[in-house]
């Protein structure tokens, strides 16, 4: 018994000690750069893979804030994000609304299509994205770019309400109409706030894709700089022929904060809305 005990201690820790470096190994390029928004640049040339600043400082974030355009670019990114949220969760929760509740003729063609939808590259969309935003007169305006981060099929969130509405027992719409609400009275009333769990989850992924989307950013303000997001101010540190790394360094620390803070705020509801639609 002892032996066996003993073997089961010594393989547990042999597991943690393996989980621990490869935990390090995951984390060690987030610990550098946030080590390297600390350096100047003849300290991060002398020490590039130390992960504790010898003279740290503040000079990397208060020059890409005020000379670098960072202030506005955050003001940008937080904007778009939010506009394009709100308006991918209300479409997605309202579709997934009718696709989980109700039959109707051609249910399935539709499903299929929003499924194949996933087969098709993004980038391979850029292009007549960018041609509807341009018939619009909104190129390198934060509505276009709104517009364009909100269209999709977005057909994971789709199915993620679908499914949690399928599971909801017929007997509350039907104590809906009883009491005479209609089919958005039922929604926004009844159904909505039910959603809660799945909604964060959607919100918390749709964030970060917004937050850190590049290609369509990067198209839609070519010719208005003002209107560039974080992820396109962040590519103008890379020149020609010279890289701004700290300036890199300190511009994805500040990226990146936000989106850390709003996970730990809403893991919880997250973890919840996984799996609910693991379940389902």
């Amino acid at each position: 018994m002892n032996r066996d005990k003993a073997k089961r201690q010594v393989k547990t820790l042999l597991n943690h000690g393996l989980l621990l470096i490869i935990g390090l190994a995951w984390i060690y390029p987030f610990l550098w750069m946030i080590s390297a928004s600390f350096k100047d640049q003849n300290e991060f040339f002398k020490n590039k893979l130390g992960l504790i600043p010898q003279n740290p400082t503040f000079d990397n974030v208060t020059r890409i804030w005020e000379k670098a355009h960072f202030d506005t670019y955050f003001i940008n990114t937080v904007i778009v994000t939010f506009f394009a949220v709100f308006l991918v969760l209300i479409m997605t929760m309202l579709a997934g609304y009718a696709m989980g509740r109700y039959n109707f003729v051609g249910k399935k063609v539709v499903m299929m299509v929003f499924m194949s939808s996933i087969a098709i590259p993004l980038v391979s969309t850029i292009i007549p994205t960018y041609e509807v935003i341009k018939s619009m007169k909104l190129v390198g305006t934060k509505l276009g770019l709104i517009l364009a981060q909100a269209g999709g099929a977005h057909v994971i969130f789709l199915l993620l309400f679908s499914s949690f509405f399928e599971q909801i027992p017929g007997e509350l719409e039907e104590a809906a109409k009883v009491d005479g609400c209609n089919f958005f009275r039922t929604f926004f009333n009844i159904m909505m706030p039910l959603t809660k769990p799945i909604a964060t989850t959607v919100v918390i992924m749709e964030t970060i894709w917004a937050w850190n989307a590049f290609m369509l950013p990067l198209v839609l303000t070519l010719n208005n700089p003002s209107s560039r997001t974080l992820a396109v101010g962040l590519y103008a540190f890379k020149g020609e022929n010279t890289v701004d790394w700290t300036g890199i360094a300190a511009g994805g620390v500040i990226a990146v904060i936000p989106i850390i803070l709003l996970f730990i705020c809403l893991q919880k509801y997250f973890v919840e809305g996984i799996a609910g639609a693991v379940k389902s």
